[in-house]
C-alpha cells in the first residue's frame, strides 16, 4: 500500500512518525504547507511536518494550494492507495479525494460530529467540556462531514490547556490511525454516517482572547486554558503608572461572596489585589489572577507582579 500523508500542524506529526515507522504502511511522499514567514526579520520557517518529513527522509511537495493543477498531476503520477489528512490546513477538491483507491483518511481532533472545524481543541476546553477524542473518518467534499471508520475518547483534565490536550490527542489519534487502517482496507471496517447533533469550531483569531467580564468566572478560567499556548487571554488592568495590558496565565474561579446590604461590583471591577492573588469580579463569581505576563514583559506571580503595580479595590479594568 502506497500513502501520501497530507499535514502541517504540530498535531499531525504524531501519525506521520507513527505512519513511517511501520513497515506496512510505506510513505511515498508527504504534503504540507510552504514555509512562512514569522519570527524577526520574518524569514521563512518551515511547517513541524515539513522538518519532520526532512529528519525521516522522506519526500517533500509543498503546493500553494490544494487545487494546483501542476500538484495534482504530481500527486496523480505517485499512483497513492491512501491519502491519509492530519491538520493539513486547506480543503482538498474532488479530484484528490477521488483519487486513491481506498480514499482519502482524515484524522480529526475531536468526537464528531461535535467540533467540526479548525479549532476543536481550543473551543472543546473554551466551552467547558468534559471528554473529546479523535475520529477517523474518509473525507468527503464537505467540512468534516465524511463517514466515520473509529473514534477514541480521552477526558479534559481541569489543568489541561490547549498544548497539553494538543500533544495527548496527537498520540491518541496516531495510536488509533495505524489499527484502523488494515481494518479498512481488508473491509473489517466499515464506514458508517456521522450522527445528528454537529456543532462547529471555527478558528481562533486573536481578539478571541480578549476576555469579557460579563462572563461567568469559570468560564473565563476555560478560556485562559483554551488560548494557551495562542493567542493568549488578555485583559487591561488600572495602575498607579497608567493602564497595564496583561495576559492571564493561571486563574482559580471562586464563588460570588456578596454582604448582605451592599450592592455587588460590576464586572471587570477589582475586589482585592495582594499577595494571594487579584479578584475581579464576573457576569457569575469571581475570578482571582495567579499568574499573569504584561505585554512586553516577563510571565511572573500576581504578587510580584503587584510589587511593581499597585492596584486598588474599586478600579475598574
Amino acid at each position: 500500500m502506497k500513502i501520501v500523508f497530507m499535514g502541517t500542524a504540530e498535531l499531525s506529526c504524531a501519525c506521520l512518525e507513527k505512519l513511517a515507522g511501520d513497515r506496512r504502511f510505506p510513505v511515498v511522499a508527504v504534503v504540507t504547507q510552504p514555509d512562512k514567514p514569522g519570527g524577526r526579520g520574518l524569514k521563512p520557517h518551515p511547517s513541524p511536518v515539513k522538518i519532520l518529513a526532512q529528519k525521516l527522509a522522506l519526500p517533500i511537495l509543498t503546493p500553494p494550494k490544494a487545487r494546483d493543477t501542476d500538484f495534482i498531476a504530481a500527486l496523480r503520477s505517485l499512483e497513492p492507495d491512501l491519502i491519509v489528512v492530519a491538520a493539513y490546513g486547506h480543503i482538498l477538491p474532488p479530484a484528490i479525494l477521488n483519487l486513491p483507491k481506498w480514499g482519502c483518511l482524515n484524522v480529526h481532533a475531536s468526537l464528531l460530529p461535535r467540533y467540526r472545524g479548525a479549532a476543536p481543541i481550543q473551543w472543546a476546553i473554551a466551552n467547558g467540556e468534559h471528554e473529546t477524542g479523535v475520529t477517523i473518518m474518509k473525507m468527503d467534499a464537505g467540512l468534516d462531514t465524511g463517514d466515520m471508520l473509529a473514534t477514541a475518547a480521552t477526558p479534559i483534565l481541569p489543568d489541561d490547556d490547549s498544548q497539553t490536550l494538543h500533544e495527548r490527542l496527537g498520540r491518541l489519534g496516531a495510536e488509533l490511525l495505524v489499527t484502523t487502517i488494515p481494518g479498512y482496507v481488508e473491509g473489517g471496517i466499515v464506514p458508517r454516517p456521522q450522527p445528528s447533533g454537529a456543532t462547529f469550531a471555527p478558528k481562533v483569531r486573536k481578539e478571541d482572547g480578549d476576555i469579557d467580564w460579563h462572563l461567568p468566572a469559570a468560564g473565563i478560567v476555560n478560556r485562559i486554558r483554551a488560548f494557551t499556548p495562542w493567542p493568549g487571554a488578555w485583559t487591561s488592568l488600572k495602575t498607579a503608572a497608567g493602564l497595564r495590558r496583561v495576559r492571564m496565565w493561571k486563574a482559580q474561579a471562586r464563588d460570588r461572596r456578596m454582604e448582605t446590604g451592599n450592592a455587588w461590583p460590576a464586572p471587570g471591577e477589582i475586589l482585592k489585589a495582594d499577595k494571594e492573588g487579584i479578584d475581579l469580579v464576573c457576569g457569575e463569581g469571581t475570578l482571582r489572577i495567579l499568574e499573569l505576563q504584561p505585554e512586553s514583559g516577563r510571565r511572573m506571580s500576581a504578587a510580584a507582579f503587584l510589587t511593581g503595580h499597585a492596584l486598588k479595590a474599586g478600579e475598574k479594568k
